[in-house]
């Protein structure tokens, strides 16, 4: 969500930042014995070039892929191991100094922003995917592997990570933002797919969600602590191992596409193909405007109606029948100009249009920016939303393109907005509070897979409740009683 502070909440930010920053300032004198002492215990835990204060740097790890203004660290550090995450968080601890996590900085909520100073663990460098497990479907890595370098070291075992949010983020973060995309219909979020993880908590202690080395595909013992982390956005440690299911690769899979006069008609249909149990791994609509923008951008000839982009996975005799019942379905609900592919050549053709969702949308109005929405309802109030979605976009005169991940009634406006133009930054401002909590009041959430970060801390509490977000400050309070890990996100800060 754009984040708009009162010119006094902007003044009072400038002043924390400016106090924070002069607390690692070489060229303070009154603290500059303090910075050195810390700095030169840092180098001597992961070396010369593990620490830097370079403005670029600094600046690089402060900002994510979201609309939120740049934050930067006072210096940034890459260890090499989890004894170096240990050793460096014991001395931030010691001398309160904020940590915030950092893996690819593809996150879309502000999560990576140093909002009070302090140092960023940059995870770049632990990248080595340490155990794999093919008779038990399941590997282990570090936090600067992501899913595309994952799925290219399993190549030749026949197994595959499929979670997919469309960035090549790192699998860590992905746990840590509880991340998902357009395979979750048929193999869950990353809630449902970490098995195990190793994090480095705020004093340094390293903590085993589902004990050492542990990694059973069920468990009945004691309180879930792997998914109290996952989602956990930074805010209760930093995650350094990953024990994450794996899949079999489909030994086939066939794309399809089709589209339809409305809204209603494109959500009834993918509600009737999973009432029919036809096992679709993923289920994508677009809207009328987001078809007119792809077939601009990348010369396509689809209808510019509301559409669905389909894909199956399976043996080659199930795939006939499970394309054979949806195309029954869609076209009882009048859908038109379904066409399919199995070869990869033609799969990618196909799904062109929603490869290229977010760019098309950006060519709508060149040199502004984009901003995706991330409401998530029950299936039945998908249709509702989406009309009354479309209406508040044109009444209000914003460009949004629709696209969802249809199958879990989660969906995003991708808003194109001009970021020097206050008035246009406001109304969309005003547009983002209104759906969420549209979605809100159909019984659905703020983020279905963006997260919370900074931008959604007030919906928070409306979505949970008080003693919910009571329950999760004081949760935050056990893990974190100096509120060194990630501040500022998730929830909103306490009053004096």
């Amino acid at each position: 969500m754009l984040l708009r502070l009162t010119a006094s909440r902007r003044l009072l930010s400038r002043r924390r930042r400016v106090l924070q920053r002069r607390s690692v300032n070489t060229e303070e004198p009154a603290r500059s014995g303090v910075l050195d002492s810390v700095l030169s215990a840092f180098r001597s835990i992961c070396g010369e070039d593990g620490v830097s204060l370079g403005e670029a740097v600094r600046e690089q790890h402060g900002k994510d892929e979201s609309v939120h203004r740049c934050c930067p660290p006072d210096v940034v550090l890459f260890p090499r191991c989890v004894e170096e995450v240990s050793a460096l968080a014991k001395i931030c601890s010691r001398h309160r100094l904020p940590i915030i996590p950092f893996g690819t900085g593809t996150g879309l909520e502000g999560g990576v922003s140093a909002v009070q100073g302090g140092v960023c663990f940059s995870l770049r460098n632990m990248d080595q995917v340490l155990d794999l497990h093919q008779e038990d479907f399941d590997v282990t890595v570090e936090p600067g592997v992501t899913r595309k370098a994952l799925n290219a070291s399993l190549r030749g075992t026949g197994l595959w990570f499929p979670v997919d949010p469309g960035a090549d983020a790192s699998l860590c973060g992905m746990a840590a933002t509880s991340a998902s995309g357009t395979n979750a219909v048929r193999y869950g979020t990353m809630r449902e797919n970490v098995l195990n993880l190793e994090v480095v908590l705020a004093d340094g202690s390293v903590l085993h969600t589902a004990g050492t080395g542990r990694r059973p595909r069920k468990s009945a013992a004691g309180y879930n602590l792997t998914n109290l982390f996952v989602g956990s956005e930074g805010t209760l440690g930093i995650i350094t191992k990953a024990t994450l299911r794996l899949y079999g690769i489909p030994e086939a899979t066939v794309a399809a596409v089709c589209s339809f006069p409305s809204v209603q008609a494109a959500v009834d249909s993918t509600v009737q193909i999973l009432q029919s149990g036809v096992p679709v791994a993923r289920i994508e609509f677009l809207d009328d405007v987001m078809m007119d923008a792809c077939n601009r951008f990348s010369s396509l000839s689809y209808a510019a109606t509301p559409s669905l982009f389909l894909e199956f996975h399976g043996s080659e005799g199930s795939l006939e029948e499970q394309v054979t019942t949806a195309e029954d379905v869609t076209q009882s609900n009048g859908g038109s100009g379904f066409q399919w592919a199995k070869d990869a050549e033609t799969r990618g053709r196909l799904w062109k249009a929603r490869h290229d969702a977010w760019y098309a949308s950006l060519a709508l109005r060149p040199g502004c920016k984009a901003y995706a929405t991330d409401v998530c309802v029950p299936l039945s109030r998908l249709p509702q939303i989406l009309v009354e979605t479309k209406e508040d976009l044109i009444e209000n005169r914003l460009t949004g393109p629709i696209v969802g991940h249809v199958g879990d009634g989660n969906f995003h406006c991708l808003m194109v907005v001009d970021p020097d133009d206050p008035e246009e930054l406001h109304r969309v401002h005003l547009f983002v509070e209104r759906l969420a909590r549209r979605a809100l009041a159909m019984d659905g959430t703020c983020t279905g897979e963006h997260g919370v970060g900074l931008g959604k801390r007030a919906l928070l509490c409306e979505e949970m409740g008080p003693v919910a977000v009571q329950l999760m400050q004081r949760l935050k309070d056990a893990l974190d009683p100096r509120n060194l890990m990630n501040p500022g996100k998730i929830l909103l800060p306490r009053g004096p």
